[in-house]
């Protein structure tokens, strides 16, 4: 992978080629995050390409993992345009990762009761039915 450096010279920049590759998401979506205000204002070269930052994969990095929590696409646009809007929006911002991470206790919860299940039913057809017991 190329790395573009930055006029500055300080920064590397990628591109959405990439930063897909680097990341998994396809440049489509990508472009669809950037639309919906999910990513930040990505910079642009003088000729209109994307220039991805190690910001800019971070953030990027971060959204997945609010994507593995199953929060709503609305909720994370809405804590995106709360970072954006700055310091003030703290508290709001906490809150929307506090529901979330109540949520994924929940579910975590739940996995186990249906892995416990899970467990039951295999012990089961490892002994009673004849098989080999796990």
């Amino acid at each position: 992978m190329s790395v573009i450096a930055s006029t500055s010279g300080t920064r590397p920049h990628y591109t959405i080629s990439e930063v897909a590759a680097l990341t998994g998401l396809s440049a489509h979506t990508l472009r669809w995050y950037e639309r919906i205000g999910l990513m930040p204002h990505v910079d642009r070269s003088h000729t209109g390409q994307r220039r991805f930052s190690e910001r800019d994969l971070g953030w990027l990095g971060f959204v997945g993992k609010l994507r593995l929590t199953g929060m709503p696409v609305a909720d994370m646009v809405r804590y995106a345009e709360l970072v954006r809007e700055g310091d003030h929006t703290r508290d709001e911002r906490r809150e929307l990762l506090e529901t979330t991470r109540r949520d994924v206790l929940s579910r975590i919860t739940e996995l186990q009761d249906t892995l416990a299940v899970l467990d039951i039913k295999i012990s089961h057809y490892g002994t009673v039915c004849g098989g080999t017991p796990t």
